[in-house]
């Protein structure tokens, strides 16, 4: 059972509280009806029932928030490791929507929904049980209600649905929308494209603004139908009981109440629906969380990188074919050992990075097969220079990747470095630095590992950026180096540096490169054309 579902079970622990300070209530007052004087059994029993309604307030979220943040920890790490190691998924603003603010979503329906939801199954039963102890019939009206209860938030919650959806939908539009034009505004301003695309920006927020007060709307609904019924349940039990006690009954009552009996009855009822209360509080919760999965479910598929031996002998790729929408990349087949490098090449658009990905395990092929090779599947026989290499097991991939446009995380260039290997010392990180030719620019800001970074890098170049992510990769030391464009943004000097670097690396490792430097294709030991 998960914590959340815990949490919710936990709320009946509050109901216990709500019946301790429901009868001393009701013990006090009849007691004081009868003019005798109240013992402390009462106070006892309304300190003890408040005492345990706190202590369920504070744990049970508690609790839950433990639950949803270790189950959408998995898919956070999954939707990152896709949406951001990968060019071949969604705009930059789409991707943030989905690895953020739907995780968050979802997060937000495990954290208050769910316990809601598996409270509100069973805590009313328990309610009931509980006021049927002082009058059945009390708790035969409470179960009355219920039923139309149950086909208006049946019908509210469905076209809720809907609205929420759509509410998603427009968010992520706006989101891709806005980032687009942000990252393009300096061409925008060139063409005097400012009052389009303001007009753009208004008609998209205003799409959000719309379906978040339809969403609102429906919202308002449900908690209306809800307070209707719970306010005609305990308006019915109080009708009841007064009528009881008075003799004023219009047919013969099954039950003879008492004043405590009748008062308890009176005091719990509002407890029955209690539970349904924080399930609708919580409703909108679920439409956005059930949209925002069916939004990730809508993505190509999310998955772990292929499965790897222990030693690693190569990799190898067979007939292998990627699958977009209106888009197909393949079939492509290539084959490289425990050293080597191989270039991907072909025009802008063939699938360079998509195939990349695919390696990684960030993409699922369509069709075709993609596996890591064993000592004895090896394609060449290991030299003693050259043994099959090993990596630690804390690591799951045995893949480095050096992407077009690297992951720069707000902090130091030591940080920036240190996410490869946290345990690598200053000396390693300046020589990491210095084999991928980025010293000079060291030299020239004067800050050494010390140089702040936001996470654009602003300050260094296209080409510097590249460097960094080559030498972030180089300091992970994994047996298999992909290398998207590295040679990029580079000028003739600084590329023909990259590609001995990338040579010198292939003779210790397997290189694979996706890359229009026909100097580096021609370096290469095998090329696989798209």
């Amino acid at each position: 059972m998960t914590l959340q579902k815990q949490a919710g079970l936990a709320w009946i622990i509050d109901l216990g509280g709500a019946a301790l300070f429901a009868w001393g209530i009701a013990d006090g007052i009849a007691t004081i009806a009868v003019a005798e004087p109240v013992g402390a059994a009462p106070f006892a029993a309304m300190l003890c029932g408040g005492l345990v309604r706190a202590a369920t307030a504070w744990g049970v979220p508690a609790l839950a928030v433990r639950g949803a943040q270790a189950s959408t920890g998995s898919l956070r790490r999954a939707l990152l490791e896709r949406l951001l190691g990968s060019g071949a998924g969604p705009s930059i603003g789409q991707s943030a929507t989905l690895a953020i603010d739907h995780v968050a979503t979802i997060e937000g329906y495990e954290t208050r929904f769910v316990p809601a939801r598996t409270a509100a199954a069973a805590a009313p039963l328990v309610a009931v049980a509980i006021i049927a102890c002082a009058s059945p019939v009390a708790a035969a009206i409470l179960i009355a209600t219920l039923v139309p209860f149950i086909l208006g938030m049946i019908l509210a919650g469905t076209a809720a649905r809907r609205a929420s959806e759509r509410q998603l939908e427009a968010l992520g539009d706006l989101s891709a929308l806005f980032v687009d034009r942000v990252r393009t505004l300096p061409i925008l301003r060139h063409f005097a494209a400012e009052k389009r695309i303001a007009r753009q920006v208004q008609l998209a927020t205003r799409a959000v603004a719309d379906r978040t007060v339809a969403v609102l709307r429906l919202a308002f609904l449900s908690s209306a139908v809800l307070e209707f019924f719970s306010a005609l349940a305990v308006a019915l039990v109080a009708v009841y009981c007064g009528f009881g006690l008075l003799g004023l009954l219009p047919f013969a009552s099954p039950e003879t109440l008492t004043l405590r009996e009748a008062f308890f009855a009176l005091a719990m009822a509002p407890e029955f629906y209690l539970p349904m209360r924080r399930l609708a509080a919580a409703y909108h919760d679920k439409q956005l969380g059930e949209a925002a999965r069916k939004a990730i479910t809508a993505m190509p598929e999310v998955v772990a990188p292929i499965a790897a031996p222990a030693l690693f002998a190569g990799v190898e790729a067979r007939d292998l074919v990627i699958a977009w929408p209106g888009r197909t990349v393949g079939p492509v087949s290539l084959a490289v050992g425990t050293t080597g490098l191989v270039a991907l090449t072909g025009p802008t658009g063939s699938g360079k990075t998509s195939l990349l990905a695919a390696i990684a395990g960030q993409i699922v092929p369509s069709e075709g097969s993609l596996r890591f090779l064993s000592p004895e599947e090896a394609l060449v026989p290991t030299r003693p220079e050259n043994p099959f290499r090993k990596w630690e097991g804390s690591i799951s991939s045995p893949i480095a990747w050096a992407a077009q446009h690297p992951l720069i995380l707000p902090g130091t260039l030591r940080e920036n470095l240190a996410l490869a290997a946290p345990d690598t010392t200053d000396a390693a990180l300046l020589a990491a630095i210095d084999r991928v030719g980025l010293a000079p620019m060291l030299v020239q800001r004067g800050a050494g590992l010390d140089l702040a970074l936001d996470h654009r890098g602003s300050g260094l170049s296209g080409g510097e950026r590249r460097r960094l992510g080559l030498a972030r990769a180089l300091l992970a030391d994994r047996p298999l180096l992909l290398a998207d464009e590295p040679t990029a943004d580079l000028d003739e000097a600084g590329a023909a540096a990259i590609t001995e670097l990338l040579r010198a690396v292939a003779a210790e490792r397997a290189v694979i490169v996706a890359t229009h430097d026909p100097h580096l294709i021609a370096a290469v030991d095998a090329e696989v054309r798209l």
